[in-house]
């Protein structure tokens, strides 16, 4: 047996206790579903324990020995592996509490084991001093859980509504517990366990702790025994005990004794109530089916506690035995129908027992007066039914009591009358008997109105509501006991004798205790009156009515008032003799209290009373407080006045009758030495008496006066009017002076301050600050002007911003306040302090409320006075500590939040206020932390107020008790709510703040050092981030979900915010994300119950949703750039996973299996059914649709103004929602109404008030939408920033691209789904089209990445393998149904969707291939090839495009040529797009047709003024920049057809284009120098780069234009040519440059291109003959400045071109910036040749009569001698073109190497080392460390996409100098043949050639402008042509020719072009080796 004891780490005393009282709480009182299974399970576990009540598990030897070996060998611990050593300390624990509690020593130990891990929440205590109260808490859970099993129990007197199922169960359960001896049981413990006994045991062993502890096991002690004497009494109301228990019962109430005040503790009062309910028989008049069957058991137990209670033994309480023999005597004339019962004779005889008893005193004093009676709604019941019983049953017994009391009336009327003492003897029992019925009745809490059975509801009335129907039920006949009820309380009123005077006013003040009841009363007393006739005749009526209180009232007045001396004599100090005698003041008091009672209830009595002609009690009472009376007796009048001020027109003449009168002296008369009123009865006679019931009196009906009226003009024409001097006295005479006072009873010390306080708090509640209260106003009194006195609460609000009296003692209170509570003790007036308290707190909250508002009025007005914000003042020191603790002291409250919520509640708000002034935070943390002892206090009140577990959601009302336990559930869940703001509003202001502190982090070191653990690990407090994360796991780990989203949505809410904003901010991130993760396993249990679905609170479930999806997507980013991959692939698999899997696993099932199955497990298709992905599920949630508030339907008010007001009252609120303040908007519209003047205006009020209604209705509604519309739009973006961050952030290999697509695809789906359907909210649109772009843009890149990914080949198959074309489709169909939905409206959101289709479209983009130089398959061939499948794409997609038709074409056209720059833009690109792939043109013909094209072309003039501000060393805006960019683009587009470019030209592009000014503000290099930095960013790029921005995209339209139109047209050549001649100076500039920046080259690049298309001679047509020559001059000299940059490019200069680039390029990207350099270098080399080709073939077709371009030398140029010194012009030489042909030949080979070696490695790109790899890689990635980061397959990618660059780079290179190579050897030849044939030299006789001769010896180049037709001349001499020859065969030698011939078969032959090279070699050659022999021959 000792090798299988294991300890249960959660003590089997406590934990599953505490499971067991949960299940039964769920079951019973919750109604949780699927608790009745659970709670039948724990049932059965836990019967021995409810069997063996508290019964303690034995020690045994062999335990203690386990133990005591368990500091050596250690111990087994359940749910533990291994053994676990414990400390020798812990093991003498465990003996010390096994011996304390008589237990087991495995259950001491496990207890303290327990105590141990429940340590933290018990700050302060030792693990054995938790240990205990764990111990005890276990026993009160059973208690509690009997007692409610008891409850739901089926039976006679109550139900809880349970299902039947589990009645029967509970009901079962309970019998068979019953049959085991559960009474005597209950009975034995309630004797055996006592606080005192359990104390002494607990003291001895040290056992107990500070205060709270011993005030926690207190209060768990008595809980036990109330719980058990509770469960008994439970039962007996549902069914009666046995016999045997009965008597049991009975036996332990003989021995039970009465408390100190001779009441019953709450213990023996439950079972003397269960008793009471054992002796009830009623229930058999109600008859039940069995009775007959059950009648014999029944008479035996009758007979059985018959016998006991006659027979017994007197009991040690005789007035308890008394209240059972009256209850026996009663049951036994109940039972005297029941033929078979005996002994019912007996009840005359037990009754006069029970009278003898003193019953009735006994039931006042010992049951009434125990303060538990009132608090059970049972008991009540049972104690009416036994008195009414009594008066109804024993009507003779009652007319006995009467006779018995009427002799003693008479025996001491003749004792006073002859001067003896009244006889000792006489009995009371008829005056106990009324003193109870008026003390029963005067207390209803539970609002019953029991009390309506004494007054019959037939009897004549006036009030018509009540003639109708009695208790809701039509009027009938009245049952007899009602009769006999109604008819006792008359008969008593009749003749009554002066001793029964009081008692009997003191009964109908008891029974006049409600609404209805208060009428009755009321009507009995105005009938009991003799009418006015028979007064006049002498006939008085009964001395129990109106007129004759009320006329003796009025005799006692005029009595008085004769003895009233001047207001100068000191009548206070000497009363007169004549006076009120004790017995009339008692009489008085009785009357007064009586009246007090009925109008506080009755409204009409009020009226009816106040407004009598003759009695006029108001007047009346008001001259009785002028007189010489008792304070006790002004009292009582006072508070009559108040309950007769309840009605506002009363109210509001009683202040006129309060200033008439000067009870409180408000204006002195002249010459008048001393004060007078109730200042001097005050001062003099209640200090004197140390009694205060005059002030209290006068402070409550202040109080209720300022309630119902507080009239503005109080005390006008006498004095400065307003309430001032009444508040001076309650302020310095009441207020301030209360502590000094002495009290004869110390409660009313509190009780002055709380009454005084209550009137502070109801002024300065109703204080608005006004700017008129600022104002000094005079006011004319008798003739001289003196300032009128402020509202009240303005003066207060002035001495709470500032240090006064009031404010210190207000301070004070609380700090005395937060010391008694501290004490945990009773005293006398602890309820009227903590009152007093909690009127002090709402002071300061109230003026921390109105203050910012009084203050900026104050500012505003510019008045003199000063004032301090309450959050400074409160920052003082203390007069009592000499500290700065008023904020802790406040926040001492918390810590009684259990006592005391009310104050918890005011103590939150304050702090939450205070809490949000950044300038006091560090102050706060301070004071907070100033003391370890006290600041572990103050944290652990802040956390068990979050603990509570008491808590409920729902509308919460100050001033509402309709149900106590539901009021104080509400409070302490606002003061949860409280507490989260007052968390979240410090956060977002920087630390050491106030929030960082109670949430656990560190405030003395950096935020980010914090290392958060679990409460109790390495001494580490539990903090309310801990309270925080409990409250959200709980249920977490079931089904069903966090309780708390369902419980209180409002509070799971704010609780998601705070730890969203702890991962958010980056101070407390880390340390955040890093205890969720590790220690709670946050995020993945609450995700995994997504969505949170709350039908009836959609707002707080959405908002829910929003923090927490926010807060995952913070997670994510995080373990991504963290690279912790589980984490991210858990979190991942949770959110995308469409395969069903089980969630709610127990710990350790998954395992890892769940950790490494990875995203590719998502899309099986398998035969497993799929389930939703739960981010769609989240998304589904979401409802799209939102009703909109009806329209107001006005009659009186104006709609314009009314919503011109609604708007005037709008706030954001405390959620960041824009509404209407309700009560702001209701409080204005009333004061409209109330300003309307006339009869019309009154008549129509109420039609005024109910539209009032309608409006506030309305705008309540309106708010809930706003809030709702707010809710739905945060929880879209908080689902978009997840979403995206999925995409974006995590890496890449966790979610395959084939299963990425098909995951967008589905969101993309499914969105525009959501967002097409037609009630779909237009506020929402904006975020779904952010959400489309994101998602359509990954959708593009995955989609090409995975093209990439295939290779070349991998992209011709079949389709788009994942995602299939169909899905695509119907993508891009609810794109452009989304785009044409949006209307006219929505441009910003049209960009998004715009964004989306480019990236959609792109994706049908062909990737681009290798060109690899291969043989080209043939026409044929390609024409007949099966279609891609991107072709196919593109070609459906245009189909899908075109069937929208003119619609989308004009929104698109719309959008481009005006709205937003963004906007505009992204159309533009659109258009660009879709004319790209449009074959048909029918867009452009549209573009065309409805003029869009020329408003374009048009906006290009428009556009010129910004793009010259553009080029400013400092532009504004770059926007003008792009948008011309766009436009550009897209006109580029356009010309690229041969019908764009013509109608470009049509509409006057280029005309456009010549007279935009911008181009001639080329930026010149000074400039440069000074302006040129770049800017800092690098975004902004320099003014020299912005001109090239702007020129390139003018030169390559230029050149599209010419590409498309010179073949048929040469207007377009010419248009071009004329933009050339406007802009010549900026275009030789750019030729002249030096600069060979990569801009450089490509303006030059461009430009030759024009050039050589348009400055050709022929373009002269159709001008004069001066425009011709200046046109000639323009040709001539582009064609000089082309020819001069061939020879600065080709030269010796190429060297340093190539080095000056190799220095401008960063050494990041030098390998692609060369390569493009180069590009453009071959390039503008190759434009300059075709454009010498071109001008030799137009010169002439045949050689002889060609122009020449070169001069006639060959040989190798260098430097300054690549020109021939000429007298008119530098002419290049030829040898230029031979060594560009060379160059090129040589760079040819070079290209070809490098081609083939890219070639070869794309093809074995996954063999290539990681080295190289990375290399080819670091063109493509920006940052010196970025390719590290990037995963292998992502690298391959990117190296294969960079080799596909350069493969196409180099042929485009082979292609260009190919090119050049062909285009040298022809003007080499056509030279050549001229100079070698047809050139005559300038000395003939040495000619070459003897043909020519003559005029012939002069060569023409064409390369001046100055001669004819811009012809140079040059002479030839025959050495030059000698040297030609000479030097053309040395240079062209056959190397070269092989060279030449090498790159025709490495590259012509897949040209069409073939052999040309070849045939020129052979040419050239033929022409040297002719000319060589010629001139051989000729010199031989």
């Amino acid at each position: 047996m000792a090798t299988q004891m294991a300890v249960n780490s959660g003590a089997s005393l406590w934990g599953p206790l505490k499971e067991l009282w949960e299940a039964v709480e769920g079951a019973i009182w919750r109604r949780q579903p699927e608790s009745v299974h659970l709670l039948d399970l724990q049932l059965k576990k836990h019967k021995p324990s409810f069997l063996t009540l508290f019964k303690n598990p034995m020690k045994s030897a062999e335990q203690r020995e386990k133990v005591r070996k368990a500091s050596t060998e250690g111990i087994a611990i359940q749910g533990q592996q291994g053994v676990r050593l414990l400390p020798e300390q812990l093991i003498s624990e465990a003996f010390i509490l096994s011996d304390l509690f008589d237990l087991g020593e495995l259950a001491a130990l496990e207890l303290l084991l327990a105590g141990e891990h429940q340590q933290p929440h018990f700050p302060g205590l030792t693990r054995g001093l938790v240990a205990v109260l764990l111990y005890w808490d276990g026993k009160r859970c059973v208690a509690n859980s009997l007692r409610s099993l008891i409850q739901s129990r089926h039976g006679k007197t109550f139900t809880l509504d349970l299902s039947p199922e589990l009645v029967n169960l509970t009901t079962r359960f309970t019998d068979e517990l019953m049959a085991q001896g559960l009474t005597k049981q209950i009975l034995n413990l309630i004797s055996d366990v006592s606080v005192t006994r359990e104390f002494e045991r607990l003291q001895k062993e040290r056992g107990l702790g500070n205060e709270k502890h011993r005030k926690e096991v207190s209060d768990l002690i008595k809980e036990c025994r109330q719980s058990l004497a509770e469960c008994l009494f439970a039962w007996t109301c549902q069914s009666p005990l046995s016999k045997e228990d009965t008597l049991t019962l009975i036996g332990h109430l003989e021995m039970v004794t009465a408390e100190a005040d001779g009441s019953l503790d709450s213990v023996n009062l439950a079972l003397v109530m269960s008793l009471l309910y054992c002796l009830d028989v009623s229930f058999l008049e109600q008859g039940t089916e069995d009775r007959e069957e059950n009648i014999g058991y029944f008479l035996q137990y009758v007979a059985a506690v018959h016998s006991r209670l006659v027979e017994g033994q007197a009991w040690k309480l005789p007035g308890l035995q008394a209240v059972v023999q009256l209850a026996w005597a009663l049951s036994l004339r109940a039972l005297s129908q029941l033929p078979q019962v005996e002994f019912t004779e007996a009840d005359e005889a037990l009754a006069d027992q029970a009278l003898l008893g003193g019953v009735f005193l006994f039931l006042t004093e010992g049951i009434l007066g125990s303060d538990d009676f009132s608090q059970e709604e049972f008991y009540t019941r049972r104690l009416h039914s036994l008195i009414t019983d009594f008066l109804a049953f024993m009507p003779m017994k009652v007319k006995q009591l009467r006779n018995r009391a009427d002799e003693d009336a008479r025996l001491i009327h003749m004792a006073l009358q002859m001067g003896s003492e009244p006889p000792s003897s006489l009995r009371k029992d008829l005056d106990h008997l009324m003193i109870l019925i008026g003390e029963f009745y005067s207390k209803d809490p539970f609002e019953l109105e029991l009390a309506l059975e004494f007054w019959c509801p037939s009897e004549s009335l006036q009030h018509t509501s009540l003639t109708r129907s009695f208790l809701g039920v039509p009027l009938q006949r009245p049952p007899h006991k009602q009769v006999v009820l109604s008819k006792f309380v008359r008969q008593m009123g009749d003749l009554l004798p002066a001793t029964l005077y009081i008692p009997y006013l003191r009964m109908l003040k008891g029974l006049a205790n409600g609404p209805r009841c208060s009428h009755y009363c009321f009507s009995l007393l105005k009938t009991n009156g003799a009418p006015h006739e028979n007064r006049q005749a002498g006939i008085s009526g009964s001395v129990v009515s109106w007129e004759h209180f009320f006329h003796s009232l009025m005799l006692y007045h005029e009595n008085l008032r004769r003895d009233v001396p001047s207001a100068d004599s000191m009548q206070y100090r000497h009363p007169p003799i004549r006076g009120i005698t004790q017995r009339e003041l008692d009489g008085l008091t009785a009357f007064l209290q009586l009246l007090t009672t009925i109008i506080t209830w009755s409204e009409n009595a009020r009226l009816a009373l106040c407004e009598h002609p003759q009695w006029t009690p108001a007047v009346v009472m008001l001259g009785l407080l002028q007189c010489s009376v008792q304070p006790v007796l002004k009292a009582q009048i006072l508070h009559a006045l108040a309950a007769f001020g309840k009605s506002p027109e009363i109210a509001a003449s009683l202040w006129q009758s309060l200033e008439y009168t000067q009870i409180l002296q408000t204006v002195k008369a002249p010459g008048q030495r001393q004060a007078a009123g109730i200042e001097v009865e005050l001062n003099e006679i209640e200090s004197s008496c140390e009694e205060y019931p005059l002030t209290r009196a006068f402070c409550h009906l202040i109080s209720t006066l300022v309630e119902s009226a507080l009239p503005v003009n109080l005390g006008a024409g006498l004095r400065a009017p307003g309430f001032q001097p009444y508040l001076d006295f309650l302020r310095d005479s009441v207020f301030l002076a209360f502590p000094t006072r002495v009290y004869r009873r110390p409660a009313e010390k509190w009780e002055v301050a709380e009454a005084v306080l209550e009137v502070f708090h109801k002024l300065l509640r109703e204080y608005e600050p006004q700017p008129a209260d600022f104002l000094q106003e005079m006011v004319e009194l008798q003739g001289e002007q003196v300032p009128a006195n402020k509202p009240p609460g303005h003066s207060l609000m002035f001495h709470l911003l500032n240090d006064s009296p009031t404010f210190s003692l207000c301070l004070s209170l609380l700090e005395e306040g937060a010391r008694h509570l501290d004490t945990y003790a009773p005293f006398p007036g602890k309820k009227q302090l903590e009152s007093a308290v909690l009127h002090c707190l709402c002071l300061l909250e109230l003026a921390l409320q109105k203050e910012v508002t009084f203050m900026d009025l104050l500012r505003e007005s510019q008045t003199s006075l000063l004032v301090s914000p309450v959050e400074q003042l409160l920052q003082g020191v203390s007069a009592q500590s000499r500290r700065a603790d008023h904020i802790t002291n406040i926040a001492r409250y918390l810590y009684h939040s259990s006592s005391n919520p009310d104050a918890a509640f005011q103590s939150a708000k304050i702090l939450r206020r205070i809490a949000r002034y950044p300038n006091i935070q560090a102050r706060l943390v301070g004071d907070f932390t100033h003391d370890q002892a006290a600041s572990e206090k103050l944290m652990a009140g802040f956390v068990e107020c979050l603990d509570s577990e008491e808590a409920q959601e729902g509308h919460f009302c100050l001033g509402s008790d309709s149900d106590p336990e539901k009021r104080v559930g509400r409070i302490r869940h606002e003061i949860k709510i409280h507490i989260l703001n007052l968390l979240i509003t410090p956060l977002e202001l920087k630390g050491p703040n106030l929030g960082l502190y109670l949430l656990g982090y560190e405030v003395k070191k950096p935020v980010s050092s914090t290392n958060l653990q679990d409460p109790g690990v390495l001494g580490c407090p539990r903090s309310c981030l801990h309270a925080i994360l409990s409250l959200l796991q709980r249920g977490s780990e079931w089904r069903s979900g966090p309780v708390l989203t369902k419980q209180a949505p409002q509070l799971a809410e704010l609780c998601y915010q705070v730890i969203y904003q702890l991962c958010a901010c980056p101070d407390t991130s880390g340390p955040t994300m890093r205890y969720l993760r590790t220690s709670q396993d946050f995020l993945f249990s609450h995700l995994q119950h997504l969505p949170f679905i709350l039908l009836e609170n959609e707002i707080a479930a959405l908002s829910q949703m929003s923090w927490l999806l926010k807060t995952a997507a913070i997670e994510l980013r995080v373990t991504s750039l963290n690279r912790q991959r589980s984490h991210t692939q858990r979190l991942l698999n949770l959110l995308l996973d469409d395969q069903p899997h089980t969630l709610h696993a127990a710990d350790g099932e998954t395992g890892m299996e769940e950790e490494s199955r990875s995203v590719s497990g998502f899309l099986h298709f398998g035969t497993v059914s799929k389930v939703r992905r739960r981010l769609l599920s989240v998304l589904d949630a979401i409802d799209f649709s939102q009703e909109a508030p009806e329209l107001l339907q006005l009659d009186f008010f104006e709609r314009a103004q009314i919503e011109q007001v609604i708007t005037n009252c709008e706030h954001v609120n405390e959620q960041g929602h824009t509404v209407c303040n309700v009560k702001l908007l209701h409080r204005v519209l009333v004061a409209e109404i109330n300003a309307l003047q006339g009869m019309a205006a009154i008549g129509q009020r109420p039609l005024l008030m109910e539209e009032v209604n309608s409006i506030l209705q309305q705008v309540v509604e309106r708010n809930r939408v706003r809030c709702s519309l707010s809710a739905k739009r945060h929880a879209l973006q908080s689902w978009r920033s997840l979403v995206e961050t999925i995409l974006t952030a995590c890496p890449s290999e966790l979610i395959p691209a084939d299963q990425r697509q098909l995951i967008i695809r589905d969101l993309l789906l499914d969105l525009h789904d959501k967002v097409l359907s037609e009630d779909a909210a237009g506020e929402l649109m904006p975020i779904v089209a952010g959400a489309v772009f994101t998602l359509t843009a990954h959708l593009s890149q995955s989609v090409l990445s995975e093209q990439q990914g295939a290779g070349p080949e991998g992209g011709s198959g079949s389709g788009f393998a994942s995602i299939a074309n169909s899905a695509l489709h119907l993508i891009l169909r609810k794109l452009l149904d989304f785009t044409l939905c949006t209307g006219g409206g929505f441009q910003r959101l049209r960009a998004h969707l715009y964004g989306a289709l480019l990236y959609y479209l792109q994706i049908a983009q062909k990737p681009e291939e290798p060109e690899t130089l291969q043989t080209g398959t043939s026409m044929w061939e390609r024409l007949t090839a099966p279609e891609d499948c991107f072709s196919k794409l593109q070609r459906e997609n245009l189909a899908i495009i075109e069937s929208y038709g003119t619609a989308l074409m004009e929104v698109v056209c719309r959008d481009a040529c005006d709205g937003h720059e963004i906007g505009r833009m992204l159309a533009l690109a659109v258009l660009d797009r879709v004319l790209s792939i449009d074959r048909q043109c029918q867009w452009l013909v549209y573009l065309c047709n409805s003029g869009y094209l020329r408003v374009l072309v048009e906006s290009l003039r428009q556009d010129d003024a910004a793009l010259q501000t553009l080029l400013t060393p400092q532009p504004p805006l770059l926007k003008p920049l792009y948008i011309y960019e766009s436009k550009m683009a897209l006109l580029t587009r356009v010309a690229k057809t041969a019908q764009g470019a013509m109608e470009l030209l049509r509409c006057g592009l280029v005309g456009q284009l010549v007279e935009c000014q911008v181009f001639h503000m080329l930026p010149q290099n000074d400039a440069l120098r000074v302006f040129g930095q770049r800017d800092p960013s690098g975004f902004i790029p320099s003014p020299l780069e912005r001109y090239r921005q702007i020129l390139l995209p003018t030169l390559r339209l230029m050149q599209v234009i010419l590409t498309s139109t010179t073949t048929h047209h040469q207007q377009g050549v010419a248009q071009v040519l004329q933009w050339l001649i406007v802009h010549s100076d900026v275009i030789q500039s750019i030729l002249h440059g030096q600069d060979m920046s990569m801009g450089a080259l490509q303006e030059l690049s461009l430009l030759t291109a024009i050039i050589s298309k348009t400055a050709l001679p022929g373009t002269e047509t159709e001008i004069n003959s001066a425009a011709l020559m200046e046109l000639q001059g323009h040709i001539g000299r582009f064609q000089r400045q082309s020819l001069s940059l061939l020879v600065r490019l080709v030269g010796t200069d190429r060297a340093r071109y190539l080095k000056q680039i190799e220095e401008t390029v960063s050494p990041g990207d030098l390998a692609e910036k060369r390569e493009e350099m180069e590009v453009s270098m071959q390039q503008i080399c190759a434009n300059i040749m075709e454009y010498c080709q071109t001008l030799l073939l137009q010169s002439s077709a045949e050689a002889q009569f060609s122009l020449c371009l070169f001069s006639p030398s060959a040989s190798e140029p260098a430097g300054q001698f690549l020109y021939v010194a000429v007298p008119s012009a530098r002419v290049p030489s030829l040898g230029l073109v031979l060594l560009l042909l060379k160059n090129s030949a040589t760079d040819f080979f070079r290209y070809h190497d490098s081609h083939r070696q890219s070639l070869n490695k794309l093809e074995r790109v996954e063999q290539l080392p990681p080295e190289e790899l990375k290399e080819l890689c670091q063109g493509l990635v920006s940052g010196s460390g970025g390719v590290e980061k990037i995963p292998s397959v992502q690298r391959n990618v990117l190296g294969k996409r960079r080799l596909v660059l350069l493969v196409n780079n180099r042929a485009k290179l082979l292609a260009l100098c190919s090119y050049i190579i062909e285009t040298c050897l022809f003007v080499i030849w056509r030279h050549l043949e001229f100079y070698l044939l047809y050139c005559t030299p300038t000395d003939p006789k040495d000619s070459l050639l003897p043909g020519y001769r003559g005029q012939d010896s002069l060569v023409a180049f064409c390369v001046d402008p100055s001669g004819s037709r811009g012809l140079s001349v040059l002479r030839v001499s025959q050495q030059d042509l000698e040297q030609l020859q000479s030097d053309v065969a040395n240079s062209f030698n056959e190397p070269l020719q092989r060279k030449l011939l090498e790159v025709e078969g490495l590259y012509s032959k897949t040209r069409s072009r073939h052999t040309f090279i070849q045939a020129l070699t052979r040419r050239i050659r033929g022409l040297i080796s002719f000319t060589l022999l010629y001139v051989s021959r000729m010199r031989s």
